[in-house]
């Protein structure tokens, strides 16, 4: 699909890892070396499953699928922030060309949020530092909806927040489950390339309104 079907749209919801910042090699070290030091490889199936969830959510899945039992959530979930909170602070930086077409939206008076399933410990200060924090209305997590991002909350949740309805709003995502639970809740979508999704490539593009391989394509 061409994107001038774009123009008209009132509210853009922002993916966070993956979709605006170039994150996903930070997250491959943290499964590698989280599940390394417990005698574990990453199972195909892991990034995938657990990238919809909170962090929560998704050391209740780890503890239950690796047979973790005497670990506990806070625990884990501190460590894997502690192992990637550096790299958030000094190193993630946004995807080629997504701090563009963000300004080119905010100019043109589209509101803009932010639906994430990261921590705000995290990415608060990578996005001051990348100067773009400034230009969304909010950020919305995982962690205050009821369901993760296979689910149509996190995105409505969103869109409520900029007073703006779904068929009249964007959601820029890059897994097939952010895909799959906007789609849900009405609203267009633009799947965006990244490397961890890959293999979900051709799904993606045929359930999305739209598949950029990056943001240029769009300025």
């Amino acid at each position: 699909m061409d994107k001038e079907f774009l123009k008209n749209v009132r509210g853009a919801v922002f993916d966070l890892d993956g979709t605006i910042l170039d994150s996903a090699w930070v997250w491959d070290r943290v499964d590698v070396e989280f599940l390394g030091k417990r005698g574990f490889d990453v199972p195909e199936h892991y990034v995938e499953t657990i990238s919809p969830m909170g962090a929560e959510k998704a050391a209740v899945y780890t503890i239950n699928e690796f047979g973790l039992h005497d670990e506990n959530v806070e625990d884990i979930v501190e460590e894997w922030f502690e192992m990637a909170r550096e790299h958030y602070h000094n190193d993630i930086v946004c995807k080629p060309y997504v701090k563009d077409y963000i300004k080119l939206l905010y100019d043109n008076n589209t509101r803009l949020v932010v639906a994430t399933s990261s921590d705000r410990s995290l990415f608060m200060e990578t996005l001051k530092r990348e100067s773009i924090l400034q230009y969304f209305e909010d950020v919305v997590t995982v962690s205050e909806v009821e369901r993760g991002k296979g689910f149509p909350d996190i995105y409505e949740e969103a869109a409520r927040r900029i007073e703006t309805n779904p068929s009249e709003c964007v959601v820029f995502e890059d897994i097939l489950k952010g895909i799959e639970g906007a789609k849900d809740g009405g609203f267009i979508t633009v799947a965006v390339h990244d490397i961890k999704s890959e293999h979900n490539r051709t799904k993606m593009a045929d359930l999305a309104d739209m598949y950029i391989d990056n943001f240029k394509e769009l300025l």
